[in-house]
């Protein structure tokens, strides 16, 4: 029972109760295995609270750990399938691994994370839009054509960061996905994945 508890700590954020970045670290490995076994396909979602440092700062840092708190209750509610996982990734960033799942079925599970937290309707007076909101980087990958854990979770974590950053770029609150964000620039380093 020990080993057990001791375990579920090292795989859990303290705070939200979530996974963490190592539980993150470890199953996506796990669905790059098992997707070159079955082959298939293989989405996250990138997620960061909005405003989240003025936050901090106007309400305080245990407010902010409610925050945090709530926001991942809210997120991880919004993921319908048993498969699906939020894990914390750092600060206020949270990632969710959507396994056999397409572009087209992250952006609805992203923008159905998005909506609930929304709804929680947490007052963030520095905001422009009065209450906590996220924003979302989903990006998805045929996952025969992953070479290496390694490229996976570089190519795959980059480029949901990027759709991430077009987000925020795009005035926050809002969910892109990575295949609206490619580079037309012929010059620059193309993916060894297929990014779908």
């Amino acid at each position: 029972d020990l080993n057990r508890q001791l375990n579920d700590l090292a795989v859990h954020d303290h705070l939200t109760g979530q996974f963490n970045r190592r539980y993150f670290e470890d199953a996506l490995e796990s669905e790059f295995k098992r997707m070159q076994r079955s082959g298939g396909t293989l989405s996250i979602a990138i997620m960061d609270v909005d405003f989240f440092k003025s936050y901090n700062d106007h309400y305080g840092h245990m407010a902010g750990d409610r925050c945090l708190a709530d926001v991942a209750a809210a997120a991880s509610a919004a993921l319908l399938r048993p498969g699906d996982y939020l894990c914390r990734y750092g600060g206020e960033e949270f990632v969710a691994i959507l396994a056999d799942t397409d572009e087209g079925g992250a952006r609805l599970t992203s923008e159905r994370m998005r909506k609930e937290i929304a709804n929680l309707r947490l007052p963030h007076e520095l905001s422009p839009f009065q209450h906590v909101s996220v924003s979302v980087g989903v990006a998805s990958v045929d996952g025969r054509n992953a070479a290496s854990i390694a490229g996976l979770r570089e190519e795959l974590v980059g480029a949901a960061d990027r759709a991430l950053y077009a987000a925020k770029a795009q005035g926050r609150n809002r969910v892109v996905a990575a295949s609206e964000t490619q580079n037309p620039d012929r010059t620059a380093k193309q993916p060894t994945l297929k990014l779908i």
